[in-house]
């Protein structure tokens, strides 16, 4: 098997698991880094989303009568989450074509992620 196969960059985006793979026996591969910085700039994100909803709704939630708003708010989330799915597909797909491009939105911050 050949050592910059892009099956093993696409393996980057099974989270925890994949992860592992390509952090310690992928390490001299570049696309499989590049991915795995996407990958985990991905789930970054989506928490990011959800724990940012959670914190603004308790705010809000304590406002009298505002409860149900932040409860609407959760669309949001369900929206990142969709988002996250579609550039999940788009990061697989880049991987095993060999692209090395960002995400949208938050890819470029991704890339700089500290991991070597």
């Amino acid at each position: 098997m050949n050592t910059q196969s892009p099956i093993q960059a696409a393996i980057a985006y099974i989270p925890i698991i994949g992860w592992l793979y390509v952090y310690v026996l992928q390490r001299k591969n570049p696309s499989a880094i590049f991915h795995l910085r996407q990958s985990i700039g991905l789930v970054l994100f989506l928490i990011g989303t959800l724990v940012g909803w959670a914190i603004v709704a308790y705010l809000i939630g304590l406002i009298p009568y505002m409860a149900a708003f932040s409860v609407a708010l959760f669309t949001i989330v369900i929206a990142a989450y969709f988002f996250g799915a579609l550039t999940l597909v788009m990061g697989i797909v880049n991987a095993l074509k060999n692209k090395s491009i960002p995400l949208p939105i938050f890819g470029r911050w991704a890339s700089r992620l500290p991991i070597t």
